[in-house]
């Protein structure tokens, strides 16, 4: 039988991986479970199981049974003399052998192969022999095909999906486009190897992670297998990001209605006779979904490093983050759920190995610090060995308290004897910035417009908001809610932009006088857009002296020792467990003055990461090295001082200083930083709550109706 490169992708989409369910069946060893394992449709899971410790000097061995039995596999159940019954499974078993030591072959490439302990030199020997098998059935396709479309679909299908990431706007994204380029017909196999390869060894990220000089994080659902090559070991989503993974990549919000259909009807009737009433229940299912290939790839970093590395991010309703008893509540429904899931996915991954805590979740749940009941449900779930990371927090009231109190939830956790998951305090570096800008632009514009008369300020304001492109409908009502409210719409970021330094608001305001000509005008903009710039990394910067410079880290230790009563060993466990998440980046600069060996871990969007690669080209990894200590110009602070929200973020709260003299932190951070009680009236808070609340309701309505589609139809 012929086959086209339409018929084989047409047969593979028909082919669908076989449901995980209990092992059953003899397992002979670790190569005959990979093979089998990935026989069912699960390759990358197969080739995740040759990663583990207990490997170590088989690993050549390991890979030799691999290619020898799927070498008689191959040649037993040909193509060319199958029927038309069993043409389909057989191009589905070939593919999925491809696919399973395709990944194996990254796996080795990346760090993957560090976290296994593997020896280097027995890591070349597997690699080489790896490419070696696929390109001798690539030539084994040729002879019995015509052209290796098997092998073909198979890199085809792996560079669409990682095209989709972010829409093309990312990195991973741009490592598929080069492979693309550098493929070569009759070398199919090693020339996407090679550029596969030199992709995850050349990289910004993979190479800062070697050197020890901070670990990474992506801020996006899809495209994490080929970013952990990289050395990524966190993965932070939102209800923002867990609808657009699924407007990203359709196949997703299908699989998840046939998921619907097949089991949740099955196990949950009521809801979808009733899903307006179980609309959380439903909305966290689908998240959950979206999710639940984050938990799998990153399966293997949080077993191989103690539950320190690995997590993934999951965002609590945010309609109920102001109240403890139901957030702790929704996160052990939650982690009820998908610890299920995982231990059956477990029994795959580290079968024949020895794994104390099979199936034990690799989540940090996002408690949102917009309200002070955040540093009781931290403590709370920490206490449970459930990590967090701790979201919406600008400030260093937010970071320090919050952070303190998974502390003390993680020292309770250990002083029982359960070892804690790592848990992320985040820095929402961009959302404070793009807060203090739009402040900044609006203050300026409102002084510039009380020099002028009541005539020229209408003008003034009109003609920006045609320059600006607003609609006249928009700018109407805009301007019916008051001359503060238009001046705020006109300085937001959805109308200016992330730039103060916009011509067309830079004539705008010179037309005032305020300061002078439109030259003049500008040069001030720019100092002004250079320290707004800087604040997110200022307040970022003074949260880790607090917790972790060399002369305030000691302090923690022993005041946990005190006030929780573990031993030194383990408060040093504690502390080494809690990271500074500096997130929601805008540009390079985000990463590479918050870079640290210890206690950092820095999470990117994947368009931000294409510009850190571009930014890393020009630097020395001595110069940013431990860059999270390294001080700021001052000129940057003098400036900002002025602006009363940034004090609010960047100064230690009276409860801040409290805590820091029971600590034993010495130091002068201020005392005009925000107070818990004003954290959800906070500007950011309000901003991102919104949002987040937005996206959360319009994404569990999207699934409520699919819910009554289904409900209708049973």
């Amino acid at each position: 039988m012929v086959l086209s490169k339409e018929l084989v992708n047409k047969l593979l989409d028909s082919q669908r991986p076989e449901g995980l369910t209990p092992l059953v069946g003899p397992r002979v060893d670790h190569a005959d479970h990979v093979v089998k394992t990935a026989l069912l449709g699960w390759s990358e899971l197969a080739a995740d199981h040759m990663l583990h410790f207990e490997v170590g000097d088989t690993l050549p061995a390991l890979v030799s049974s691999l290619v020898r039995r799927s070498e008689f596999a191959l040649r037993t159940h040909t193509i060319a003399c199958a029927g038309e019954g069993v043409i389909g499974d057989r191009v589905a078993r070939r593919a999925r052998i491809y696919d399973m030591f395709i990944e194996a072959a990254l796996n080795l490439a990346g760090c993957e192969s560090d976290w296994a302990r593997f020896e280097p030199s027995f890591v070349d020997k597997a690699l080489s022999n790896i490419v070696g098998a696929l390109k001798e059935w690539e030539k084994l396709e040729e002879r019995e095909l015509g052209e290796p479309c098997i092998l073909e679909a198979v890199i085809e299908r792996k560079l669409r999906k990682m095209e989709k990431v972010n829409k093309g706007k990312s990195l991973v994204a741009a490592v598929a486009k080069l492979a693309r380029e550098r493929l070569e017909p009759g070398n199919l196999a090693v020339s996407f190897m090679k550029s596969m390869v030199d992709c995850v060894r050349g990289s910004f990220y993979r190479r800062a992670y070697e050197q020890g000089l901070c670990k990474f994080g992506n801020d996006y659902a899809l495209g994490l297998r080929f970013l952990r090559h990289l050395g990524f070991v966190q993965v932070s989503t939102n209800p923002v990001l867990a609808a657009r993974a699924y407007d990203d990549d359709p196949e997703l919000w299908r699989g998840f209605e046939e998921y619907a259909r097949r089991v949740l009807a099955a196990e949950h009737p009521e809801w979808f006779e009733d899903p307006e009433s179980y609309s959380d229940e439903l909305a966290m299912e689908a998240t959950r979904y979206a999710l639940m290939d984050n938990f799998y790839v990153f399966r293997v970093p949080f077993i191989l490093s103690g539950y320190h590395d690995g997590l993934v991010s999951y965002q609590l309703n945010p309609l109920i983050a102001h109240d403890a008893e139901k957030s702790v509540e929704a996160v052990k429904a939650f982690v009820s759920r998908l610890e299920r899931d995982l231990e059956v996915y477990d029994e795959y991954l580290w079968w024949g190995y020895d794994v104390p805590e099979k199936g034990r979740p690799n989540l940090v749940v996002k408690v949102a610090a917009a309200y002070p009941v955040a540093m009781e449900i931290v403590e709370r779930i920490n206490e449970m060995g459930i990590g967090q990371n701790i979201t919406l927090s600008y400030t260093v009231s937010q970071e320090v308290l919050l952070g303190a109190s998974a502390l003390r939830g993680m020292a309770r956790a250990i002083g029982k004897g359960l070892l804690p998951t790592q848990t992320y305090d985040t820095n929402m570096s961009g959302r404070l910035e793009d807060h203090l800008r739009e402040v900044v632009a609006a203050d300026l514009l409102l002084k510039g417009l009380e020099r002028v008369s009541e005539e020229e300020r209408l003008a003034i304001l009109d003609e920006l908001a045609s320059k600006l492109g607003v609609k006249p409908e928009e700018w109407g009502s805009a301007k019916s809610r008051g001359i503060r409210a238009a001046v705020e719409f006109l300085c937001s970021v959805r109308v200016l932009g992330r730039s103060m330094v916009d011509t067309r608001f830079v004539q705008a305001l010179a037309k005032t006088g305020l300061f002078g000509s439109e030259e003049e005008t500008a040069k001030l903009f720019s100092e002004w857009e250079e320290a707004v710039r800087m604040s997110g990394t200022l307040v970022a910067k003074r949260v880790y002296e607090i917790f972790f410079a060399p002369w305030n880290r000691s302090k923690w230790v022993e005041y946990l020792v005190r006030e929780v009563g573990i031993d030194e060993e383990d408060a040093e466990v504690v502390l080494d467990r809690l990271d500074l998440l500096p997130a929601s980046k805008r540009k390079p600069a985000d990463t590479l003055l918050t870079l640290s060996s210890r206690n950092v871990t820095n999470t990117e969007f994947p368009d931000h990461q294409l510009n850190v690669e571009e930014a890393a080209r020009e630097i020395r990894f001595d110069d940013v090295r431990e860059s999270i200590l390294k001080p700021v110009e001052e000129r940057y602070l003098a400036l900002l001082r002025q602006v009363p929200d940034f004090v609010r973020a960047y100064e230690a709260s009276p409860e801040v200083n409290e805590l820091l003299r029971k600590v034993g932190v010495k130091g002068d951070y201020g005392s005009g930083g925000i107070s818990p009680p004003d954290w959800p009236s906070y500007g950011p808070c309000v901003k991102t709550l919104n949002e987040f609340t937005g996206a959360y309701t319009s994404f569990r309505w999207r699934v409520v109706q699919l819910a009554k589609s289904i409900g209708s139809k049973v």
